[in-house]
């Protein structure tokens, strides 16, 4: 699918194509990027062009406003007329139209109709604009429609090339279904076989005359009155929100959790066959680059020190020189002026671990008075204040100013001690940038020092001003009060920056973040397609009317249904699907569940003003997000988290420090934190490294590298670590069409072979 000129050797002279071609190859590696493109030089530029941050931000931007329609459409959060909203459904319906013919351009033909996510975009195009001709015609003739294309909108979301991370997602659960069906029916079974039970138990003496079976108030009514009832309530009493409501302890809850283990399980065995795709992947697309730019040296084929410069310059032009020069150097350890086969494969690894270039300063006070900046008493107060008993000094004070915090703010001696603990916390500040150089105090990575300086000012102002007002005026404002309370507090936030195992659960879980948002766009499709199915269904079914409200059908939530139901007692009127905004509130309530059966259960809900089938529409969407995407986004997320906080480095990141201190230009992590170097990231426009072909070695004085803490540029390149150990370290890996037509169950090629010659 790369095409046959992607296998051609290149001449001794690269011409711009190749060189173009193989910065793509590079990019998709690094990148993890799958999509099969021409490898004409008009197709190739397209693709560059395709993947700009431009083209994927403007198709990100009319995702989200294709989405956001749903506020302006009836029924609406805010009513916009229907000519607005479906010219602007139509632009949006335009620019997709005009992703996708870009693609079409990119992609061999056969390749582009063979792929079934671009006929459910034209198809989903297709059916919105027949479904807003429809819907407009009925409106014109003032008859009620129903905008049925709207729950396909997400479809554009998952579709796009740009969203693989949320397809992947979407296609590992999808694979799983088949896997668990067995263990959901047992599981169903089960539930109908104890409720089968339960109804014969306890027929008698509910259908007797002088029954007094029923459920305890609130909810007060007939207890296992019907066989659905009683399903349901047993499928409640399965998901434990209300178990000693239903008072049903004899059902085995081994089987519920059983199923989660399954569902997990299958899920994770998809998962890691797609990740092992995308391995393989990046490794043959590395080998493709090779291929285009390699020449023969003695009995092997190599890449040319001038032709690695540039592909490099490429494929990451905002690296600097000295950065790039680190990498040569990695790459051609020995210095021989080309690139090997296994060195050249490992690029894409390497363009992913952050390095951050880094000068040394001089403290200005040392500059501009340095007998006194250097003089005894002058060292001994900077070695005091970079001893950690300062920094447990100051834990200290956090947690005595905690105490004071939540004592009376009315005794004068508590509000002297805020001064006492204010100025505590300026001294410390003043300190500090008396001993760091200020730039490497306030550098970009140094957030703590940001935020303790940002907290400290901002109080110290409200603080100065609340005291003014108060000795100048009658004053008694609660804002500005509030506010110096609210700064009070987030001082206590320091805690985490001091206590080193705070701070590494921090960051780990700010690295997981990328992670984490996949199954908030998986989440976000799966509330979108439940929140316009159920306005569709049950808008205008329960209405709120507000708190102060003299209307009398408020009280039952504008539907008669409802009179004298422990729903509207409950006032759930609230808990309606009359816009979409509302829609998600309910869904996010099912999802937490926290007494979710009480919107259908007690004694209405949507239940009685619809139909008793309803409970469908709500135990689906519990089926489908509360059992499957949020217990799977539970599991895989803490086991990311493990698998983070417990790194090692890779062989990569190994090597890479390794060089910087085989060439005398590392820093260590400590020496980082205590601030005695500025994070000063080189550009292309800005290089400390020199020309181009200076030798890492000749760094100017005060150059230093350092490998970033574990972060990834990509959700893939962490997704890929956690699964690695369980990948075999090939060379090359299979064929493309092998590594498409991998299946979890096959087994690991172990010796794959290849003509390196091709």
């Amino acid at each position: 699918s790369l095409g046959p000129s992607a296998c051609q050797p290149s001449s001794s002279k690269a011409p711009p194509q190749s060189l173009l071609l193989a910065a793509a190859y590079v990019y998709d590696a690094q990148y993890n990027r799958n999509i099969p493109f021409d490898t004409s030089p008009r197709a190739v530029r397209l693709y560059y062009l395709y993947n700009h941050w431009t083209m994927q931000g403007a198709t990100y931007f009319f995702i989200f406003v294709d989405l956001a329609l749903a506020l302006f459409e009836e029924p609406a959060v805010y009513l916009l007329p229907f000519l607005v909203t479906s010219l602007t459904e139509v632009l949006c319906l335009l620019v997709f139209f005009g992703r996708l013919f870009h693609f079409a351009q990119v992609t061999p033909r056969d390749v582009f109709w063979k792929d079934t996510k671009n006929i459910c975009i034209m198809i989903t195009i297709l059916m919105t604009l027949i479904d807003l001709i429809v819907f407009g015609a009925l409106r014109i003739s003032s008859l009620r429609g129903v905008r049925w294309s709207r729950p396909l909108r997400p479809i554009f979301l998952i579709n796009f090339a740009e969203s693989r991370q949320i397809r992947r997602a979407f296609r590992s659960i999808r694979n799983t279904l088949p896997e668990i069906t067995y263990v959901f029916l047992l599981f169903m079974f089960s539930v109908l076989m104890f409720s089968l039970m339960a109804l014969k138990a306890v027929w008698g003496q509910v259908r007797g005359p002088s029954s007094s079976l029923s459920y305890s108030e609130p909810r007060g009514l007939p207890y296992f009155s019907n066989y659905l009832e009683i399903v349901f309530d047993m499928y409640v009493l399965v998901t434990t929100a209300n178990s000693p409501d239903v008072m049903m302890p004899a059902y085995d809850f081994s089987w519920w959790y059983f199923f989660l283990a399954v569902v997990y399980n299958n899920y994770r065995k998809h998962l890691k066959n797609e990740i092992r795709k995308l391995a393989y992947m990046k490794r043959r697309k590395m080998i493709e680059a090779f291929n285009l730019l390699k020449v023969k040296e003695e009995a092997e084929f190599v890449v040319k020190e001038d032709r690695w410069k540039r592909l490099v310059k490429l494929v990451a032009p905002d690296i600097s020189t000295s950065h790039r020069e680190l990498l040569l150097r990695i790459c051609d350890e020995e210095q021989k002026g080309f690139v090997d086969k296994k060195s050249f494969v490992r690029l894409a690894d390497l363009l992913n671990i952050q390095v951050i270039t880094m000068k040394l300063h001089s403290h200005p006070l040392e500059v501009w008075i340095p007998h006194v900046y250097n003089s005894a008493p002058s060292l001994l107060l900077r070695k005091m204040v970079q001893h950690k008993v300062f920094v447990w000094m100051y834990d200290v004070i956090i947690l005595i100013n905690a105490v004071f915090i939540a004592l009376d703010e009315e005794n004068p001696f508590i509000s002297y001690a805020e001064w006492v603990f204010l100025s505590l916390y300026i001294v410390e500040i003043l300190l500090k940038l008396y001993t760091y150089e200020p730039r490497t105090f306030f550098a970009r990575n140094q957030f703590w020092n940001w935020f303790d300086t940002s907290i400290i000012l901002a109080a110290l102002i409200a603080t100065v001003l609340n005291a003014t007002l108060k000795s100048v005026t009658v004053y008694n404002s609660q804002q500005v009060l509030d506010i110096v309370f609210i700064l009070r507090v987030l001082r206590l936030i320091r805690i985490i920056d001091s206590i080193q195992r705070f701070r590494v659960i921090m960051t780990t879980l700010i690295n997981i973040v990328p992670t984490m948002l996949t199954f908030g766009g998986l989440a976000l499709v799966v509330y979108y397609v439940f929140s316009i199915i159920g306005m569709e269904i049950f808008h205008g079914k329960v209405q709120f009317f507000g708190g102060n409200s003299t209307v009398q059908h408020a009280l039952y939530c504008g539907n008669p249904a409802l009179k004298d139901t422990t729903f509207a007692r409950a006032k759930y009127c609230k808990n309606n699907f009359n816009d979409i905004a509302s829609s998600f509130v309910v869904l996010m309530e099912l999802t937490v569940v926290n007494q979710w059966h009480d919107i259908l259960c007690k004694a209405a809900g949507f239940a009685l003003v619809t139909h008793e089938a309803a409970k469908l529409y709500f135990i689906t969407f519990h089926i489908v997000v509360v059992i499957m995407i949020i217990n799977i986004f539970i599991a895989f997320i803490l086991e990311a988290f493990f698998v983070e906080y417990s790194l090692e480095k890779s062989e990569v990141e190994t090597a890479i420090e390794k060089k910087i201190q085989e060439l005398g230009v590392g820093i260590q992590e400590d020496e980082l934190l205590e601030g005695q170097l500025i994070d000063n990231m080189e550009t292309s426009e800005n290089d400390l490294g020199g020309e181009e072909g200076a030798a890492t070695k000749k760094k100017p004085k005060g150059l230093m590298f350092k490998v970033a803490s574990k972060r990834y540029r990509t959700v893939d390149a962490l997704l890929q670590r956690m699964f690695e150990a369980e990948i075999p370290p090939e060379e090359e890996g299979p064929s493309l069409e092998q590594i498409l037509n991998l299946s979890p169950d096959d087994t690991y090629l172990k010796n794959p072979t290849f003509n390196s010659a091709v």
